[in-house]
């Protein structure tokens, strides 16, 4: 498995477009690794999990084909995380040629969301509808927390998540052969009965990617902190939930108390983890 970090900023990217604190400032004159892009992420050439706003900019960067896409897994349908104007690019108006099949996967509510939100960008009005999916070269399958399904050669689980329930958000885990990868953002704590579906679907994860949106002791609604992601991590290893070589990054970073990639990653080290950054590849 090829796992590519296409973005791994929270939703406001990484530094601010406005914003002039101590954090974002050091980020503008450092670049490189402090650039980071809404969070998503490719599995080999054919799975991505979100079709956020900055997928394009970052496939063009890493020299990656977006085109060869054959699966997607929405977390949930924030605009950091769903741009509708990819699927302009899927009707025959745009005079587009060769468009291979795309299965997307995600809870019913949002699907809808994403339907609103094509149809005020004049793209599609129902998901749902046969007709809407044969226009735009779709398989839509609705999906729950704890079902598990097959995608192509990936056998993919979804779980729930704490973060925004009026849209159903949901966590995956994606095992290719014997190797799984949890991706774990968007969440608040992880809900109990999700942590009870990877011990009775015998989940052990060789990646896991969870959120950070914010730094140690600094709380926000909807998305874990420096000090929750360790304690989740912990929780993990105790419960043999992650690989005997497992390794953990951090995703989904914002300016809120997470400092520039270099100190970030001294934090991270001295907890047992990993921070990710746009276009690493494991």
């Amino acid at each position: 498995m090829k796992i590519t970090f296409l973005g791994t900023a929270a939703a406001t990217s990484y530094p601010l477009m406005f914003c002039r604190c101590e954090i974002c400032e050091k980020a503008r004159k450092t670049g490189g690794r402090d650039f980071r892009k809404r969070s998503s992420l490719l599995i080999n050439q054919n799975l991505l999990i979100d079709l956020g706003p900055d997928i394009m900019s970052a496939s063009f960067m890493l020299g990656i084909s977006i085109a060869n896409v054959r699966y997607c897994l929405q977390t949930h349908p924030h605009s950091d995380h769903f741009d509708a104007s990819h699927f302009g690019t899927r009707t025959p108006e745009y005079a587009v040629e060769n468009i291979p099949t795309l299965d997307l996967y995600a809870s019913t509510a949002t699907l809808n969301k994403m339907s609103e939100m094509l149809r005020g960008d004049g793209c599609a009005n129902d998901l749902m509808d046969p007709k809407e999916q044969e226009r735009l070269k779709l398989n839509v399958h609705p999906i729950k927390a704890l079902q598990s399904f097959k995608a192509g050669e990936y056998q993919i689980s979804a779980f729930s998540t704490n973060h925004d329930k009026s849209v159903e958000s949901l966590l995956y885990s994606i095992t290719e052969d014997d190797f799984t990868v949890f991706y774990g953002t968007d969440t608040d704590i992880i809900p109990e009965e999700t942590w009870q579906g990877f011990h009775d679907k015998k989940r052990k994860f060789d990646i896991v990617i969870l959120d950070h949106t914010y730094g140690p002791k600094i709380d926000g609604a909807g998305h874990l902190n420096a000090n929750q992601f360790a304690e989740h991590i912990q929780r993990m290893r105790d419960e043999n939930l992650l690989g005997k070589s497992g390794r953990v990054f951090a995703t989904h970073i914002s300016h809120e108390g997470n400092p520039v990639h270099s100190d970030l990653v001294k934090y991270a080290k001295k907890h047992g983890y990993d921070v990710a950054y746009d276009g690493l590849v494991i």
